[in-house]
Formats: structure tokens, C-alpha cells, sequence
């Protein structure tokens, strides 16, 4: 007998015996549930009860690149390891850097009568490292970007020590390798805009074991053309390797319309700097920039350093 049976006979029996019973309430029995009705691992509860995290949304494929590839230089920090910056104007710094420009802007427009082919592109070398190459291609960038008229591409090219990116305080970035590699002339997903409006730059990449044969292949090639022949008001500025250092240099000196050899005038030879003259021969424009030559100023970089400038042909 179930035991709702059981305790319906008991009132029954209490009725007959004359007991008076209060007003009845429903009768509560005590339940159990089997858990074979539904186990506890079933993956759809488990769905229920666990809502899932918010994937994050993909970038669409049509998003702007310059927003994605923008970065904002430290202008304080630049101008206090001794960088040229837009707002410094009336320094020595600033002078020194108006007098490299103005010969390389005209060569480059076809102000001076003569149009050179790949007179935008212009690179940036020395005879052996720790001549200061680096700093004067960034400072040139720089500098052309306070022009009116031009834009600059600041394209770090010293593909096996780049050090554009650090000297800006920036991290590495894909860049120039990794376009030639693809053999395309697409830089819109490298290119770096910076908040210095008119200046944007183009990090060396992903190092490559055959970087020199990367910089002297056809790919390279259409590239420099494109790069060249797209924006009229643009002028490209190299950061190379030294010219007695690697053979990368003296293969990318092939493609330039004007190179800027920078000297240290306390420590490179003579014969350093003929030899290097020699490697790049076949470039139409050859200037030199004479680096840390002593001035009685103590206002110019170096610790009383300034620059000295020439043409090399």
C-alpha cells in the first residue's frame, strides 16, 4: 500500500471515531526526481545555464588602411635624443637641415632645368657605420615634411640593422621586404602614417637571408618605379646600408636619382670616403653631408658638432 493510501485510510478512520479534524489542506508528500530524466552533463543545458563570451568583430576588408596603419611619434622624446621636430623652426638644427634640403628638392622637382630620372628618390648612405647616416635621413624627412609643397616617404632601406623605427620610438613593423617578396608595388598595408601630417614611412620588414638579391631583383624594381611615379609632389628619402659595409647599397644605388654620402669629419678617412664615392658611380647626383665637423657653436647637434655640405661629383 502506497503511503497516500495509508494516510487516507487513517482519516477515514479518525471520521469514524468522532475526532474532529481541522480544515484540510492539500497533502504534501515528499517527491524525488530521477536524474535519468535529464542528465547533468546534457550539452544543450550546459548552453543554457554558461551564456558564451561576445566574440570580438572582425576588421572589415574595406576598412581604411591609414587608420589601421597610423602611429603617433613622441615628438617630445624625439626632439630630446636630438631629432629635427616640426615645431623646432628657428634652431641651428633646423638651419643646417633647410640648406641639405633646398638643392635635393630642386633636383627632385626639375626646378634646376634638368629632369633626373628617379630625382624624387633619394638615398641615404655612408662609407662605414656610426657615421651618422640614420640620423640625417630621418632629420631630412623631417624637414622636407615642414615643406609647403611636398610630401616625404621615409623609407628605412638598412635592411640587415634597420634602426629607423627605434630611433622614432616605434616598434618593428612589416615593410619594405615583405612587399618585394610578394612581388607586388602594394605598400598600403605597411606604410606607417605618422602625426607628423606630411610625413609617412615605410619600415625595412621581415629580414630575409637574400635580402641584397630582394633590393636588385625586377620586383624591386617596378616597386622604386611606382613608388616614384605615383604621388609628382612626393620625395622619397633611403636610409641605406654603409657602401663598404654590405652589397645591399651599392644595389639599391642602381635604382636612385641622387645620393647623399654622410661623412664623419673626425674619424673617416680620406681613402674610405673615395672608395665609396667610387662604389656609387653610376648614380646621375652625388652630394656629400660633412658630419661632426667642430664649430665654435655649441648649439648644434653633437655636443658642439654641426654640418658641413658639398657636392661630390
Amino acid at each position: 500500500m502506497s503511503l497516500i493510501e495509508q494516510a487516507a485510510k487513517r482519516l477515514e478512520q479518525l471520521r469514524q471515531a468522532g475526532v474532529e479534524l481541522p480544515e484540510e489542506a492539500p497533502l504534501r508528500v515528499p517527491t524525488t526526481v530521477s536524474t535519468s530524466a535529464k542528465p547533468a552533463h546534457d550539452p544543450y543545458a550546459a548552453k543554457i545555464s554558461q551564456p558564451q563570451p561576445e566574440l570580438p568583430k572582425p576588421v572589415p576588408d574595406n576598412a581604411p588602411t591609414a587608420s589601421r596603419n597610423r602611429v603617433e611619434l613622441n615628438l617630445e622624446a624625439i626632439s630630446a635624443s636630438g631629432l629635427l621636430v616640426p615645431t623646432a623652426t628657428r634652431t641651428q638644427l633646423a638651419d643646417e637641415y633647410r640648406v641639405i634640403k633646398r638643392p635635393l628638392i630642386a633636383n627632385a622637382t626639375g626646378k634646376v632645368g634638368t629632369v633626373l630620372q628617379n630625382g624624387n628618390l633619394i638615398m641615404i648612405t655612408s662609407a662605414l657605420p656610426g657615421e651618422g647616416k640614420s640620423f640625417t635621413a630621418i632629420n631630412l624627412a623631417i624637414s622636407i615634411a615642414m615643406e609647403l609643397d611636398n610630401t616625404v616617404m621615409l623609407v628605412d632601406a638598412d635592411v640587415s640593422r634597420p634602426s629607423v623605427l627605434n630611433m622614432l620610438g616605434l616598434p618593428p613593423a612589416p615593410g619594405l621586404l615583405d612587399v618585394v617578396m610578394k612581388n607586388s608595388v602594394d605598400i598600403s598595408e605597411v606604410l606607417l602614417r605618422t602625426n607628423i601630417e606630411k610625413l609617412s614611412i615605410l619600415p625595412s620588414g621581415t629580414a630575409h637571408a637574400r635580402a641584397t638579391e630582394l633590393l636588385a631583383s625586377e620586383a624591386m624594381t617596378r616597386l622604386l618605379d611606382d613608388m616614384s611615379g605615383r604621388y609628382s609632389d612626393r620625395i622619397i628619402i633611403f636610409d641605406s646600408p654603409p657602401l663598404l659595409l654590405t652589397t645591399e647599397s651599392r644595389a639599391l644605388a642602381t635604382h636612385m636619382g641622387q645620393i647623399v654620402i654622410v661623412v664623419n669629419a673626425e674619424n673617416t678617412a680620406q681613402a674610405a670616403v673615395k672608395q665609396a664615392v667610387a662604389a656609387i658611380e653610376g648614380c646621375p647626383v652625388k652630394m656629400m653631408v660633412l658630419n661632426q665637423a667642430r664649430q665654435s657653436s655649441t648649439d648644434g647637434y653633437g655636443y658642439g658638432y654641426g654640418y658641413g655640405y658639398g657636392h661630390a661629383n
